[in-house]
């Protein structure tokens, strides 16, 4: 089976050609261009040096959040517009999923931490590839002690990676830097696995998962409340 995944959720973007879990082509950009520039260039890309046409694809994945909110959009966009009309499985992945199946085989606690913004993170807790908490959004300073609690050691992954390393944490390991990343790779093995477990969905019904509301919409409701009008 030959899988297109992508990753677009936050800065970086990743994109990978897999074969089965096997991977045959990753390119991967960690720069201030928008998705909206680099995603489909890298596709095609990746396609031409793996030799792979878009008949050959069977299956699309894409990490559809949580994270910034126009990388999300234009990542399940992508996977939306070319899987259109082709009949092909699609899988939603978790990106909190995605970021702790870059460690996979490490011992200890895996937490992803995504930055949410005013001190907060989007976050989930792994360990021995168990999931121990769902992905939420919570202080920073609100995570550290359920962590420390778990009494082993910690390794952090994400691009809210330099927020933890300031903090004081018992126990906090050192991630290699290529693994902290967004990895097209990491989607692609969880959705096949997905695949096989009859969980793919069609193109329509690719969704997004924000976990939260849009800024805007959350600063609306605030002056709203302030205004006593709800």
């Amino acid at each position: 089976m030959k899988i297109l995944a992508i990753d677009s959720c936050m800065n970086t973007s990743s994109v990978a050609i897999l074969e089965d879990e096997g991977l045959v082509a990753l390119y991967t950009v960690n720069t201030d261009n928008t998705h909206s520039e680099t995603l489909l260039p890298m596709i095609r890309d990746a396609m031409r040096s793996a030799d792979i046409t878009a008949e050959e694809i069977d299956a699309y994945a894409v990490s559809y959040g949580p994270g910034f909110f126009t990388g999300v959009r234009i990542g399940v966009a992508t996977v939306k517009g070319l899987a259109f009309g082709r009949g092909k499985p699609c899988v939603e992945v978790s990106t909190i999923e995605a970021l702790a199946e870059n460690l996979e085989g490490f011992s200890g606690v895996i937490c992803p931490v995504m930055n949410a913004r005013r001190g907060q993170v989007y976050t989930g807790v792994f360990k021995d590839g168990v999931r121990l908490m769902d992905d939420c959004c919570m202080m920073l300073d609100d995570l550290i002690p359920v962590l420390e609690g778990y009494g082993t050691d910690i390794y952090f992954v994400g691009d809210g990676y330099e927020l933890a390393e300031k903090k004081d944490i018992k126990n906090m390991r050192k991630a290699p830097e290529m693994l902290r990343y967004a990895n097209g790779y990491s989607v692609g093995k969880i959705a096949y696995r997905k695949i096989k477990n009859g969980e793919g969905v069609s193109d329509s019904d690719i969704r997004v998962n924000y976990l939260r509301k849009p800024q805007a919409e959350r600063e609306r409701e605030e002056r709203l409340k302030m205004e006593g009008k709800i």
